[in-house]
């Protein structure tokens, strides 16, 4: 063979050389899926006690139906079941018990999260109502006139 063939055969074999050498030194051992064979998989064995020690921050709605029932029924009957408590008023992680409330971001930003209105009618986020935050009320909080728990039931 001649030189302009090989020249570029022995580069493209030293490049899959140094890849399989930096794979050796980069992927962990216990990296990939062992009980399906040898497959790699975003997943490692050592991590396993980690994720189980892991202290989950978001409880879900049903924690907070215990201790807040008139809250929890008023938002199952309005446009804002589907939100999960947390999502306003912050990780229940640890939920204090003096005081007893978390704390709750009050801001327009908090709301425009799901009522800035988007042109998308392809999105499910175009079905819900959103407002033009420079014509409605700006510098004004949402929930100085509007109740989060009873969105439908008017101004307060």
């Amino acid at each position: 063979m001649k030189n302009h063939v090989l020249r570029p055969l022995f580069v493209v074999m030293g490049i899959v050389a140094l890849i399989l050498l930096a794979r050796l030194v980069v992927v962990p051992k216990d990296f990939g899926a062992h009980e399906r064979g040898y497959m790699y998989g975003w997943h490692r064995k050592s991590d396993e006690q980690v994720w189980k020690d892991f202290k989950v921050k978001y409880q879900g709605k049903e924690y907070c139906q215990g201790c807040h029932t008139d809250k929890y029924d008023a938002i199952n009957k309005t446009p804002h079941k589907i939100i999960q408590c947390e999502n306003c008023h912050g990780p229940a992680v640890d939920h204090p018990s003096d005081p007893p409330k978390l704390e709750i971001d009050r801001s327009r930003a908090q709301c425009l999260r799901c009522h800035y209105p988007l042109p998308y009618p392809t999105s499910g986020r175009s079905k819900i109502r959103g407002i033009d935050p420079d014509k409605h009320n700006p510098d004004v909080e949402c929930s100085n006139c509007h109740n989060p728990h009873n969105p439908m039931g008017g101004l307060k």
